[in-house]
């Protein structure tokens, strides 16, 4: 089974490129072959001790993401439909981990929250801070 990964798709892998329940597969076949492990070992090894290419800078710095303002201003539906486009993309064809994090961290955010639950946060954040006497 492991001969049917690429080391384009192991690399991406490598950089929590793909899509989760991809990573998962991939993560449970790695804990279960000794060659898998052996094989991203060499891959690591490879990656690291040659030139990057420009892809390669493109990946590792996600260039290609847009940044967390902008998210934001998708969310808040005041983007060009150009930009919103490209973000649709980004988020659902390409599946970016990170920006799908972030767009669920603003979403979450912005959520209105009841008064109880708002004032147990504030509560359990500043717990430690109360003295005892």
């Amino acid at each position: 089974m492991n001969d049917s990964l690429t080391d384009d798709e192991l690399l991406a892998y490598l950089d929590e490129q793909l899509a989760v329940e991809r990573m998962t597969a991939i993560e449970e076949q790695a804990r279960r072959s000794e060659e898998l492990r052996q094989r991203l070992a060499a891959l690591i090894q490879s990656r690291d001790s040659s030139e990057l290419s420009v892809g390669e800078v493109w990946r590792r710095n996600r260039l290609s993401c847009p940044t967390r303002a902008t998210l934001g201003s998708y969310l808040l539906n005041v983007l060009d439909d150009d930009q919103t486009d490209y973000i649709r993309f980004h988020l659902e064809t390409i599946t970016c981990r990170y920006c799908a994090a972030t767009v669920e961290e603003l979403q979450q955010a912005t959520t209105p929250q009841p008064t109880a639950t708002r004032r147990q946060r504030i509560f359990e954040s500043s717990i430690g801070h109360l003295r005892q006497e």
